[in-house]
């Protein structure tokens, strides 16, 4: 059993030992897993450079991992599943997306047992086991984050590729993202280092004389310090422009030992091992991934790596929240855990979970090609805002690559698109500003308001019932091509020129097809920059007269509409690149509250005063569409009051106090 240890940290209960329906009360228990897998075993095999890592005495390769567990103090009323919560960059995303729980804002100061909020008790009411285990190396050295500590190839040195974004000038940039371990130079002085600067993801690169930056850092008093891991130049970076590096380092992490932490985690909770496990009833396990994290999962399923070393399934469903399209670097040689851009990384096609032909690159495969082919019963919920769609990619899971035709997903598989809403669960009270975490970022419509909390809790509630009963999950639900709901990026122009002050893009940034030259041998790119090829069929969801998407799931706020609640949303000229759309953005564009108000505007939508008699008309209207969607099941009986909550809070910012 490649679980070789459970060191426990600490152990606290939780909430103050509230009592959480029948299940009662929880705890946490904070440590650390200790690994030890056999590179040799088949089910590991795909883990890029296993071979390489240094193994032990027994020829093991060791490992650790942070591990947060949740579970009832009586685990007897437990409901024997577990949630494996996939932490983004470190930080609990399953509490705050279905618990509708706060998540702290952790850096170095933060200590490790700080406080967990448990929010609505969703996963508890439901008698959830929550797992958090870490699985980054990468990630900021913090106490509070949940990370991996992991192994290294000794004896590489290769290229890496990375982009560098800044809201406002600045003479230096850490040559990673969000603040996490940089890719050291190996030679900082290396003169075939080469620094681009474009102004949208898929315009024309310059290349900037050699010159006039450098590897280092520059203090605040002008000195000069030597740092592998920063660029610097004295005539600064400009704020928003996108500043594209390749270089030569030889840090090389065995990055995918993760996938087995995760894996072998649930294997150990699932099947029992070698030494006491802190719960021993539970029989299912489901994996959410927001995010950063649901590319990490489409990666996983890619590579097939569910399989323990006893050829026992991990996980027996998976919820992967906007991930669109996009796999990540978390299997490649030289890779960055925290890249997200889809005009920077290799692993894109095959996009769907069905077998699809790219004609241009005449390539051909599946997303879930190695699980079919054994006939996994692994079922998948890939779950999208509409960012991902404006973003470029979420489209090209459930179309063809050139977005001509739609295709079928499998029978596995569901697919919902969250229409209306933006990348995170809303923005909340209404601003056009947020701190993402790498600087503050402003955009120039008021930010996406939609909470979709109440979807990801039916998904994952249907998700149980089609584990464990059989019971098929509601149809996927997106935009199609046959129906004319899955439109290119300009068919929107038209009615967002109507509404003043939208902002509406003049063009999209859309993904090519980029030729790294992968080697066959080993998931390692060799050509970075790389060549670009044709555009992919991007398409976004179509709107109604007042902005609003008419595929997807429609929460109540979307049927009965206060505002546009669109995918998208510019860059404010005060943080640069406002030709680009901010990314993970929605945005918010909200009704005259009268007529007089629309016809000074010379707004194209009805005014709130022509739609609604009072606001109890108003509200009447979302319970209606509310219990509508909890007949058919898209969200819970007990998530209609939320909805309506919701609503309220939205008038009353609207029209209450203007």
């Amino acid at each position: 059993m490649p679980v070789v240890g459970f060191d426990i940290d600490f152990s606290r209960t939780l909430a103050n030992g509230k009592s959480w329906g029948e299940v009662g009360p929880y705890e946490e228990i904070r440590g650390k897993l200790r690994f030890a897998i056999d590179p040799l075993n088949e089910f590991n095999s795909r883990v890029t450079d296993v071979d390489l890592a240094p193994r032990n005495a027994d020829g093991l390769v060791e490992f650790s991992s942070d591990v947060s567990i949740i579970l009832p103090v009586d685990r007897s009323k437990g409901s024997n599943k577990m949630m494996l919560d996939v932490v983004n960059r470190g930080n609990r995303v399953a509490l705050p997306n279905f618990n509708s729980a706060e998540r702290p804002n952790i850096d170095g100061d933060t200590p490790i047992n700080v406080p967990v909020d448990l929010g609505n008790g969703f996963l508890m009411r439901h008698g959830y086991t929550v797992v958090a285990c870490g699985w980054q190396v990468d990630a900021p050295t913090y106490p509070a984050l949940i990370t991996m500590q992991g192994q290294d190839a000794e004896g590489l040195a290769g290229r890496v590729y990375t982009q560098l974004q800044s809201p406002s000038d600045t003479k230096n940039f850490l040559l990673s993202d969000k603040g996490h371990k940089a890719y050291p130079a190996h030679d900082m002085y290396e003169a075939s280092a080469l620094l681009q600067v474009r102004e949208m993801p898929d315009t024309p690169a310059t290349s900037i004389d050699r010159d006039s930056w450098r590897f280092g850092r520059i203090n605040e008093d002008g000195s000069y310090e030597p740092d592998p891991n920063y660029i610097c130049s004295e005539e600064a970076f400009k704020k928003g422009l996108l500043y594209q590096i390749t270089y030569t380092t030889d840090w090389a992490p065995v990055l995918n030992l993760s996938a087995l932490a995760l894996r072998d985690c649930i294997s150990w909770l699932k099947y029992g091992g070698e030494f006491e496990r802190p719960i021993d009833n539970i029989n299912h396990a489901y994996a959410y991934g927001r995010s950063q994290t649901g590319r990490y999962l489409r990666t996983y399923i890619y590579n097939d790596l569910n399989r323990d070393e006893s050829g026992r399934e991990a996980m027996d469903g998976i919820i992967a929240n906007v991930a669109g399209g996009m796999r990540g670097e978390f299997n490649q040689r030289f890779g960055q855990n925290s890249k997200d851009r889809n005009n920077m990384m290799a692993p894109l096609f095959p996009f769907a979970a069905t077998i699809q032909t790219d004609i241009e690159n005449e390539e051909t495969g599946s997303l879930h090609q190695r699980l079919d082919d054994r006939n996994s019963a692994l079922k998948v919920m890939y779950t999208n805002s509409s960012s991902e769609y404006h973003r470029g990619d979420a489209s090209l899971v459930h179309t063809d690559p050139d977005g001509n035709r739609d295709v079928e997903v499998g029978s596995n598989v569901r697919v919902y698109h969250f229409a209306g809403t933006e990348h995170g669960l809303g923005t909340w009270p209404p601003t056009d500003t947020s701190d993402p975490g790498d600087g503050v970022a402003r955009s120039q419509n008021l930010r996406g308001v939609i909470n979709y909390a109440p979807l990801l809790r039916a998904c994952l509630v249907s998700m149980d019932n089609w584990v464990t009963r059989g019971t098929s999950p509601l149809p996927s639900s997106h935009p199609r091509v046959v129906d004319g709901t899955a439109v290119p990026t300009a068919v929107l122009k038209k009615t967002f020129d109507g509404i003043p002050g939208a902002n509406y893009p003049a063009r999209h940034a859309i993904p090519h097809r980029r030729d790294y030259a992968v080697r066959d041998d080993v998931e390692q790119t060799t050509k970075m920059p790389p060549s670009v090829g044709g555009a992919f069929g991007t398409l976004v969801p179509a709107v109604d007269s007042d902005g609003n998407e008419i595929a997807g799931v429609r929460l109540p706020q979307i049927i009965v509409p206060l505002a546009s609640h669109t995918g998208w949303n510019p860059r404010h000229a005060d943080i640069g690149g406002e030709r680009q759309l901010l990314m993970f953005a929605g945005g918010t564009i909200p009704f005259a509250t009268d007529e007089a108000g629309r016809a000074a505007s010379g707004d194209s939508r009805l005014s709130i005063a022509s739609r609604y008699a009072s606001k109890d008309d108003y509200l009447a209207e979302i319970r209606s569409e509310a219990k509508k969607l909890a007949m058919s099941h898209y969200i819970l009986d007990e998530d209609i009051d939320f909805c309506v909550q919701k609503a309220e809070m939205f008038w009353n910012y609207l029209v209450t106090a203007s």
